[in-house]
């Protein structure tokens, strides 16, 4: 008989605004309604989720709230037919953990059109491995070559090369024989990023040293942007003719002090990336594609922690902190 509790990690807002963080017991009965039930097995961390479970009122609108944007698990009940139950599946975006009982519950109640099949080949644990992160990078590296920027073409610069998008973005380009350099925060992770296939490192402050110029000098063929702001405007200003930028993020500002000269000049393309809602046609490509590109160091770019060490995680993500990709262990709470 199926148990009728779980454990899930709980943010619950506080009078003074603040959140607090704590793994709970919940019954099943309180879950959303949906017709698929899915009994979590791993979920990942997200950027997304920190904020969530930090009280961002952007992203959760009321609490107390269980965040998680990914969930990979076993169907538990379903009244679509579609999906039988025992059988293995993925949900990631979507409202999942924004509004909606995230994948941080040992347990989630879904509509049926935001559960997949993984593709064969891709187990859940890599699934949750790759998570919403690894699907977006997926998402920005397919848009740069979809749109011209091939190996051949010249060097791709990725920002944020460290956090969960960066990193895959940069083990996938190098996979993929592009010559990337990664542009870090970070100087003590150069040799993590050259292990991941990073050829070039940069910090910031070279990146931005023109950054006041209407155009900076071309240097990349295309960029993959995970923080927007200043840095993204930089990339676009930097990228040589006809080159491609993909942004998918907003940790450095949401602002974007750009003027016309790169896109009139060397007629560069800035392409928006979002994972959230994208079609279910992308959606099962993306999906696909990674199974096909089995990552090598996939398993390196990530580190499975157990649900009860999540808020130290967060911490640590919201506080710049954060490496890789991070797996929740949902197994056992």
């Amino acid at each position: 008989m199926m148990e009728q509790t779980f454990h899930a990690l709980v943010a619950r807002k506080q009078e003074d605004g603040t959140c607090t963080r704590a793994v709970e017991e919940r019954r099943i009965a309180d879950l959303p309604p949906g017709e698929v039930l899915i009994r979590v097995q791993y979920s990942s961390l997200n950027y997304k989720d920190a904020l969530s479970a930090n009280g961002n009122t952007g992203i959760t609108k009321k609490y107390p709230h269980t965040p998680g944007i990914d969930a990979a698990g076993l169907v538990a009940e379903s009244s679509d037919p579609s999906f039988k139950v025992g059988e293995e599946v993925i949900c990631t975006g979507y409202d999942l953990g924004m509004n909606t009982a995230g994948g941080m519950g040992q347990y989630i109640r879904v509509p049926a059109a935001w559960v997949v099949r993984p593709p064969e080949g891709l187990s859940l644990l890599d699934a949750m491995r790759y998570g919403t992160a690894g699907f977006t990078a997926a998402l920005s590296v397919l848009a740069l070559r979809d749109n011209g920027v091939t190996p051949e073409a010249g060097e791709v610069l990725v920002t944020g090369a460290t956090g969960g998008v960066g990193s895959v973005a940069v083990h996938l380009l190098s996979r993929l024989g592009h010559r990337v350099t990664a542009l870090s925060g970070k100087p003590e992770a150069e040799p993590y990023l050259r292990d991941l296939g990073a050829t070039a490192l940069l910090s910031r402050q070279e990146l931005l040293a023109k950054a006041d110029k209407l155009l900076m000098p071309a240097r990349w063929a295309g960029a993959l942007d995970t923080v927007g702001g200043p840095i993204l405007a930089a990339a676009v200003k930097s990228v040589g003719m006809d080159g491609v930028v993909t942004c998918c993020g907003n940790a450095a500002s949401e602002d974007l002090p750009l003027n016309v000269y790169p896109f009139i000049l060397r007629g560069a393309r800035l392409i928006g990336i979002y994972a959230a809602n994208c079609r279910m046609d992308k959606r099962l490509r993306v999906w696909n594609t990674l199974a096909e590109w089995r990552l090598p160091k996939l398993a390196e770019l990530s580190r499975i922690v157990p649900l009860a060490q999540v808020p130290e995680e967060m911490a640590a993500m919201l506080a710049g902190r954060s490496k890789g990709r991070v797996v929740v262990d949902m197994r056992e709470p």
